[in-house]
């Protein structure tokens, strides 16, 4: 019997189809990104070449998503929000291949139109023929400037594939001349960064790894992390090297205060920071008391520091307002709840998950963390104040929040990194902002408060 015309047409292939799975999870039940593409990857022991199509794949298309609407919309005068969720998630993956990656065009489109019809149904094969072959009729910068228009701000937010309202408030604290560097930056996807833990282990025994440009405790490395023998076994761990710098910058502040009392980490979870901060703490003959909300995030505080030397403490309980006695730390870190904004790189979906309406619900939390954190402290001690953001009402409005309204004076932060170029804050040259195009980092704010004597 002969075969039906269809019938004989190519199966989507492997990578791409695993790619699909995992952006439809993200799309249709709000998964992250990376976590998706690992349940994946590991489900089918897919690796090699066709893991690293298909990571760059998720991601990328993750990373385009609101760019990739914006295009599919032009080009097939439908709004995306209308198409089924499978047909929207193929037409993102057409036009991430077609406009960021290296894949002809043709197979960009024909790849697609078999994907479709695998995963969907003939019925749809049409409409994904016609618009990916809309979309390849331009580039990503014709495309920007077709649909952006004379908003200058709007056709870089196209282009370097982010929201206009992320793109405006970079543009606030770094400027136009600098703004774009900081966005594409947002779209490098960063290698690895391991730190070891203080009297546990030594960066020189991290193989395969590279100390990092500012962290006496960081070592990059690609790969996987759980290959190290002292990742697995809790002497080391997994942490951006902007995460290692402000702690070493809160170390210094304590150091210079002679704060070597009892130290608190207010919003400890998920526990990387607290490691590192137990680790530095039992070097100084003191403790951590470590508080987390979520009883699941607590969990992984307490096996963070449990290979920790000392009698460190991991308590469940709200930050604004936890059990303890007031005026009971010499040195308190609050690395509070924030957007993300300062990890996109690592996040490829948030930036198209967050609204300013989230940045102004937050702000008001971190000005109660802020505040609960001061009053935990001892008349002279130090507040590290710590947000993976640069938006200004996440980092500088709060530093002005304290000042007016809280007993203490702000510490010279940069002075306590010397050496390390380009961190003093743009609105307030006492606070540290990193920026991952100037330090390899993620965007880390550091305020360091140092509380009024009686």
């Amino acid at each position: 019997m002969n075969q039906r015309p269809h019938q004989k047409r190519r199966k989507a292939d492997p990578a791409r189809r695993l790619a699909y799975t995992a952006l439809l999870a993200v799309e249709t039940h709000g998964a992250y990104a990376n976590l998706a593409l690992a349940d994946q990857l590991r489900a089918t022991g897919m690796s090699g070449r066709d893991a690293a199509f298909a990571t760059e794949l998720v991601d990328g298309t993750s990373r385009g998503s609101g760019t990739w609407d914006r295009i599919i919309e032009a080009a097939s005068e439908r709004n995306p929000a209308k198409l089924q969720p499978g047909v929207r998630v193929v037409l993102r993956m057409a036009a991430h291949q077609i406009l960021a990656m290296r894949v002809p065009t043709r197979a960009a489109v024909a790849t697609s139109v078999d994907l479709a019809r695998q995963v969907i149904g003939e019925r749809v094969t049409g409409l994904v023929n016609a618009v990916s072959r809309r979309i390849s009729t331009h580039s990503l910068e014709e495309w920007a400037s077709e649909i952006g228009g004379r908003e200058g701000v709007d056709v870089m937010a196209l282009r370097t594939l982010h929201p206009t309202w992320i793109v405006k408030a970079f543009q606030d604290r770094l400027g136009a001349d600098e703004v774009e560097a900081a966005l594409l930056a947002d779209n490098e996807p960063p290698i690895p960064t391991l730190v070891v833990r203080p009297g546990l282990a030594e960066r020189d025994e991290i193989e395969s790894g590279t100390p990092t440009r500012y962290s006496p405790w960081g070592v990059v490395r690609p790969g996987n992390p759980s290959d190290v023998a002292a990742v697995r076994e809790g002497r080391a761990g997994i942490q951006d090297e902007g995460s290692q710098l402000v702690i070493l910058a809160l170390l210094h502040a304590a150091e210079a205060n002679g704060s070597f009392g009892q130290w608190l980490d207010l919003c400890a979870g998920p526990g990387g920071k607290s490691a590192l901060l137990a680790g530095l703490a039992n070097q100084h003959n003191t403790n951590l008391t470590a508080v987390e909300l979520h009883e699941h995030r607590a969990d992984l505080v307490a096996k963070a520091l449990k290979t920790i030397p000392g009698n460190h403490r991991v308590m469940t309980a709200d930050g604004t307002c936890p059990p303890l006695p007031a005026w009971s730390f010499d040195a308190v870190l609050a690395d509070v709840p924030c957007s993300g904004l300062g990890s996109l790189r690592r996040r490829p979906e948030a930036r198209w998950r967050r609204t300013p309406a989230d940045v102004e619900e937050l702000t008001h939390l971190q000005r109660r963390l802020l505040t609960s954190a001061v009053n935990l402290s001892r008349p002279g001690g130090i507040v590290g104040y710590v947000t993976c953001s640069p938006h200004r009402a996440e980092t500088i409005d709060i530093v002005e929040y304290a000042r007016a309204s809280l007993p203490v004076d702000v510490f010279d932060a940069p002075a306590m990194l010397p050496g390390i170029p380009g961190i003093a804050a743009s609105g307030n040259s006492n606070a540290i902002q990193l920026w991952p195009h100037r330090h390899g980092t993620d965007a880390m704010f550091c305020a360091l408060f140092r509380i009024h004597d009686e």
